[in-house]
């Protein structure tokens, strides 16, 4: 019986921790992880290239300001090779735009944005139902 009880009991943490673990991993926390203060503009915009790469992938990647959240990387990336304090995100391809941020900004967007789409990716998995007509919700 002790036998059992200890094998339950072990049982129960592995499914916790595995559990916590899987929530880890899909749900990250786009605040820490694009925080230029702790972490440093460098491997703030390698996060968001990072993930960028995953969302890509998956064909989630955003696109804000008429511009897509790669660009963004790229200009920034640009951005601290040169020193400069704003990047124009549409300027390296030779267009004019009137997007101009400034380069942490724009370093913390990119991030931002990079990790928002897999977490919204996820989050639909688990939410979408929410939003289907004839489920009980009235609209």
């Amino acid at each position: 019986m002790k036998k059992l009880i200890n094998l339950t009991i072990a049982a129960t943490a592995a499914l916790t921790l595995s559990t916590s673990l899987y929530a880890d991993n899909h749900m990250m926390d786009e605040k820490a992880m694009c925080d230029i203060k702790a972490n440093g503009i460098e491997k703030v915009i390698a996060t968001a290239k990072k993930y960028n790469e995953i969302a890509k992938e998956k064909g989630l990647e955003f696109r804000r300001l008429n511009v897509n959240n790669s660009d963004l990387i790229i200009s920034v990336e640009e951005a601290i090779k040169t020193g400069a304090k704003e990047v124009n995100p549409k300027t390296f391809k030779g267009k004019k735009s009137k997007t101009v941020l400034e380069t942490n900004y724009a370093a913390v967007r990119a991030c931002k944005f990079a990790i928002a789409a897999l977490n919204q990716a996820e989050e639909g998995k688990k939410t979408w139902r929410l939003a289907v007509p004839g489920d009980g919700y009235k609209y």
